[in-house]
């Protein structure tokens, strides 16, 4: 390996992922006159860039759209020099910086190098793995109301899941569609309370209990869904013009294999300081191993994250306040 060939550009630190993760810790970082650089790939702000209405983000008491927060978060960490660049991150490699030490980031539009990297990558929607997902993505099946629920007015919607994110969106759904039926292997929600109160006190929500999706039927388009009850083997068909899934997230980390410590789902193992197996490297956000996935956790981990890194690299810069 060559370790010395050279790079577009040298950082004291690089995050690699823009949701509100990577832009706390940006903000740190490059508030505490890191030379900084961050690395997205597809939307600014991530997840919950898409998310149609955030309520439980301190500060906002009538909620924010997720849009408008991250698009803040990014204009705050922006006043303070931090750069940014549009590019996928394809791996991670050893580079010899300062002391010898550091890391290489290969993107799409080149590499750079940094003596600290904070991986922020986040987590994108599992698919079901059905007959007819794949076929139909595009064409009626969607893991995004706030992109595409507006294309389903009047119309007869399916949302498959029973968590926070698959109730929320369901409620964002009924304002276009006619009717939305939630599916869902359990008999009863994981949702928060408010949430399950919402969605069953409105009129345009139906549950199918127990039941998984077997198969997205549709030629051409969604026509609709096949059920399977898990207890009682009963299968149903229920028409449908729209298939929205989420039934939960995996985390954007494939590249990071054998450079840190993963468990079992794909998620980056970190201490308290959000710092990995590897020293140099953090993680923080939802591609990090922890209980809650939630914006604000998101915050304060990139947070975390940022002042760790930035006392890393003064340790290795001969900096450090003693």
């Amino acid at each position: 390996m060559n370790l010395n060939r050279k790079l577009q550009d040298e950082y004291d630190i690089i995050i690699i992922g823009g949701g509100p993760a990577g832009l706390t810790a940006g903000l740190y970082a490059a508030r505490a006159r890191m030379k900084t650089l961050l690395i997205e790939k597809m939307v600014w702000g991530g997840q919950a860039a898409i998310t149609e209405n955030i309520e439980n983000y301190p500060g906002f008491p009538e909620g924010i759209s997720g849009a408008e927060l991250t698009s803040l978060m990014k204009e705050q960490a922006a006043r303070f020099d931090l750069e940014f660049l549009d590019a996928d991150a394809n791996s991670i490699k050893d580079a010899q910086l300062a002391g010898g030490q550091g890391f290489e980031i290969s993107t799409g539009q080149g590499a750079s190098a940094g003596l600290a990297v904070i991986v922020a990558t986040g987590a994108q929607s599992k698919e079901l793995g059905v007959p007819g997902e794949e076929r139909l993505k595009g064409r009626g099946v969607s893991y995004c109301a706030t992109c595409d629920g507006p294309f389903f007015r009047d119309q007869d919607i399916v949302v498959v899941g029973g968590g926070d994110t698959a109730v929320q969106e369901g409620l964002f759904l009924t304002n276009f569609g006619r009717k939305v039926s939630l599916v869902h292997r359990r008999d009863r929600l994981r949702a928060t309370k408010i949430l399950q109160e919402r969605a069953f006190s409105n009129p345009k929500m139906d549950f199918v209990w127990d039941s998984v999706v077997t198969e997205i039927l549709g030629d051409g388009k969604v026509e609709g869904i096949r059920t399977k009850n898990i207890k009682t083997n009963e299968e149903r068909t229920i028409p449908a013009q729209g298939v929205f899934v989420f039934v939960g997230i995996e985390p954007g980390t494939g590249f990071l294999q054998g450079i840190v410590d993963i468990d079992e789902a794909g998620y980056v193992i970190t201490d308290e300081d959000m710092k990995t197996s590897r020293d140099g490297i953090y993680a923080c956000g939802d591609a990090r191993k922890k209980l809650l996935r939630q914006v604000v956790t998101a915050c304060g981990e990139g947070a975390t994250a940022a002042f760790a890194a930035q006392h890393y690299v003064e340790e290795i810069k001969g900096t450090a306040y003693k």
